[in-house]
């Protein structure tokens, strides 16, 4: 009976196990801490990984080689398919007064040979062909002439205004440089080997760059700008948004506010109020402001707000992605696209409004689908579940400003005006790389800002940019528009 443990010794062992096992406890509790951590980082980092253009506010540039397939938010307009009524084709036509004829008469008959000289015209066919003349460069030689009077005062002639040194681009030769570098994205480099291949003009980086800064001067002298600020801030609908740009190596950021017809885009190291106010816009804004859900925007008043829906239906596809389960993505997503339809409807037969009716019941739905979001994920402590809570409530308190196209016709659904100009400056830094100082970049964003508004005003852009490197800048009249 000596090998059989005794009481103590039991009782010891059994309090060692019970040791081990409570820190084993411990340990596992920790684990499963830890492991609950690890889960919510890596689904919110396959979260990430999962974002594209369509669910998400990156640009469709960010996608990479491996973009999603093409799948449209858009809805049916009731519009038929093509040009509508009013638009201007651009069909190539034949015209009634053609620079020049060329007659190719027949050697002889086709059939017996014979010389068909002074035979009687059986019929003419016109074909015409548009093609460009070459291009050369034009230099004019202003001669200076000096006479001397006979009472020995030598008087000198005057020359035209703006030619004043030996050698110098005329107003054209700069406003086509400034055309390749500014609408169509060309870099400097680029842009002076265009001027000599294109039309003969020999031309450096430098005299690019030098005309570049000559058209942002005349603008920034004119009256342009004001007129393009009194016109925003009396129209009944601004669009505004801004986006980062990179600047002397630096983050900037490019703001823009316009209504369609009138564009102004400014570049501003700060994205918050300080940039917006810099373009001395927002705060004089009396009718819709129409942005992202980005929150100093709210903060400027009278205007009222229109969130932009195309980026919240991105927001509902990221959070039906994120919680696969989840019915209220869907139902927000179904009820503002029925609305956006019937508005559409409403605006193509010019009605006052939409259905009463519909837009009660999908209101409903709407703000249905909020609070069940927020009631749903309101408990979860994951980077995704805040996220979702937080568009939840989102959609819940700023349901009038999500919905004002619905009540208000000239309320638009989307912000695509800003971010189409947006997008120029972009593509800009994309071609070209970071702009090398700010005066240089405010210089970009006043050009910008002249294009797109002269543009919109039926001006020829080429026509356009020779007035204003002649500095005679075309000046839009500042009046309220929609």
């Amino acid at each position: 009976m000596s090998g059989t443990p005794s009481i103590v010794e039991l009782l010891e062992r059994l309090a060692r196990l019970e040791a081990r096992v409570l820190e084993l406890e411990r340990d596992n509790a920790g684990l499963r801490r830890e492991n609950a951590v690890l889960r919510a980082e890596n689904a919110d980092l396959r979260a990430r990984l999962g974002q594209d253009s369509s669910n998400s506010s990156r640009p469709p540039s960010s996608d990479g080689l491996a973009k999603p397939a093409p799948k449209s938010l858009r809805t049916r307009s009731g519009r038929r398919a093509g040009g509508q009524p009013g638009h201007q084709g651009r069909t190539l036509r034949q015209v009634d007064d053609p620079h020049e004829w060329v007659e190719h008469e027949p050697a002889g008959c086709g059939e017996c040979g014979g010389d068909l000289t002074g035979a009687r015209v059986a019929g003419v066919v016109a074909r015409q062909v548009f093609d460009l003349p070459e291009v050369g460069v034009r230099v004019t030689e202003h001669r200076i002439v000096s006479r001397r009077c006979g009472c020995g005062h030598v008087t000198a002639g005057r020359s035209p205004d703006g030619v004043d040194a030996p050698v110098q681009y005329g107003p054209r030769a700069q406003a086509a440089a400034v055309y390749l570098q500014q609408a169509l994205f060309g870099a400097q480099a680029r842009t002076a080997q265009a001027m000599s291949d294109l039309f003969g003009v020999p031309m450096s980086a430098g005299a690019v760059a030098a005309a570049h800064a000559r058209a942002g001067d005349a603008l920034t002298d004119s009256e342009f700008v004001d007129q393009v600020r009194d016109a925003l801030a009396s129209a009944g609908v601004v669009h505004v948004d801004e986006s980062g740009l990179r600047v002397a190596g630096k983050l900037h950021w490019v703001h823009v506010a316009t209504t369609g017809k009138y564009t102004l885009v400014w570049v501003h190291p700060k994205r918050g109020r300080a940039g917006i106010d810099a373009g001395q816009v927002m705060a004089s804004i009396t009718g819709i402001a129409v942005h992202d859900a980005w929150a100093p925007y709210d903060t400027y008043t009278p205007a009222a707000h229109q969130l932009c829906c195309a980026h919240l239906l991105r927001e509902l596809t990221a959070a039906a992605e994120l919680a696969p389960r989840a019915v209220w993505p869907g139902q927000a997503a179904d009820a503002i696209l029925r609305l956006k339809t019937a508005a559409d409807t409403a605006r193509v037969h010019k009605a006052s409004g939409i259905n009463p009716d519909l837009l009660a019941e999908q209101t409903g739905l709407f703000h249905q689908a909020a609070l069940i979001a927020v009631k749903d994920h309101q408990h979860e402590k994951s980077k995704t579940g805040r996220k979702l809570t937080a568009l939840g409530r989102r959609m819940r308190d700023r349901i009038d400003d999500y919905l004002r196209f619905t009540v208000d016709l000239r309320s638009p659904f989307d912000n695509n005006a800003a971010e189409q100009q947006i997008r120029m400056v972009k593509i800009r830094q994309k071609v070209s790389g970071s702009l090398r100082t700010l005066d240089g970049a405010q210089q970009f964003a006043l050009i910008r800002s002249y294009l797109a508004t002269t543009t919109a005003h039926g001006r020829n852009i080429m026509n356009a940019l020779t007035e204003l490197i002649a500095g005679r800048p075309w000046l839009p009249t500042a009046t309220a528009t929609t």
